[in-house]
């Protein structure tokens, strides 16, 4: 999981409801479960605060990201056209993951990853982000290794492929909404692939179905996967600052750990450091990744003073744009 960006999935905003304390699910009452009692007992003042922090770091982390696909995506540079499509379609998972934690404080009073159907549909895009990001490197691998090149109907099919999973992602969020049923824990996808009731302890009810598990697992296998691809790009283009965004991107798994562990005990609120220590790593992480970036796009020739010049034109067009007046 991405690192990037959310994966336990705290939104840009503070925190909009109360930190949780939802009761155990319905069931016989066990002495197996007395510590997930414990973990979700109190904590309520702290996780409030961690969610805040969290807000302001997640936020201030979109600039880095931003100015990593500038350089990234510059011509100089020459990345690949399913990577650079990859990382920037990312920022469905961010935007599409503000209007589902607005959803989730509004209607239950709590986080998003409290609410699993808002939850996994929301985690979907960033599986989708990190699936394409695979796909491009191992492409580009092909053409430079096999000399082997994916004609442009590919690249095409890739895009396309990923705007129609991401639009099956919200619906899949929009039909449990429509469907008047929706409740603050009613499973991503009906829950497919649960375990059986009685299996094990009674969890509590915020729990993450066995769906959005794997949502949380694919991604961070995925982003592994592209991180070690990524410096075999190094080695077939013979540019060794590509190995340095593989580098870059470290601090962006890491989130994801860190997310999936805070999962793993219940989002308790006894652990809400993890809430702030996970958006701190992402924050950390695309900076660290806009700076491999920016030596990935001196080395290739661009210039300070280049974009200088870019960014001047930019506002320049952005001025006639505002005024209505036709470019000269």
């Amino acid at each position: 999981e991405h690192p990037h960006r959310q994966r336990m999935l705290t939104p840009l905003l503070p925190r909009l409801g109360p930190a949780s304390t939802s009761p155990l699910r319905a069931g016989p009452v066990t002495l197996a479960a007395p510590e997930l009692l414990l973990l979700a007992d109190g904590g309520g003042a702290l996780s409030s605060t961690a969610d805040e922090l969290a807000g302001s770091l997640f936020g201030a982390s979109l600039f880095p990201w931003l100015a990593m696909l500038y350089w990234l995506k510059h011509p100089t540079v020459g990345a690949p056209p399913g990577v650079t499509f990859g990382l920037t379609f990312l920022l469905a998972f961010v935007f599409g993951s503000i209007p589902a934690a607005i959803g989730a404080g509004a209607l239950f009073g709590v986080s998003l990853a409290d609410a699993d159907w808002l939850h996994g549909s929301a985690e979907s895009l960033l599986a989708i982000t990190n699936c394409v990001v695979v796909f491009g490197f191992r492409d580009a691998i092909d053409v430079e290794e096999k000399g082997v090149r994916a004609p442009a109907a590919d690249e095409a099919s890739l895009r396309a492929a990923a705007t129609a999973l991401g639009s099956l992602s919200a619906l899949s969020a929009v039909a449990v909404f429509a469907s008047g049923g929706a409740s603050v824990h009613t499973p991503w996808l009906g829950g497919i692939g649960n375990a059986p009731a009685g299996l094990w302890p009674a969890e509590p009810s915020n729990a993450l179905s066995m769906p959005t598990w794997v949502i949380h697992t694919s991604s961070l296998v995925e982003w592994l996967v592209a991180m070690g691809l990524a410096w075999r790009y190094a080695d077939a283009v013979a540019q060794p600052r590509w190995r340095g965004v593989t580098w870059g991107m470290l601090p962006l798994h890491t989130s994801g750990i860190v997310a999936c562990t805070y999962h793993l005990f219940y989002n308790a609120p006894a652990i809400a450091w993890c809430v702030t220590l996970q958006a701190a790593m992402t924050c950390v992480g695309n900076t660290t990744l806009a700076l491999a970036c920016l030596r990935l796009a001196l080395a290739s020739g661009w210039t300070w003073q280049a974009g200088a010049d870019e960014a001047a034109a930019a506002w320049a067009a952005l001025l006639v744009s505002a005024r209505g007046e036709s470019p000269s």
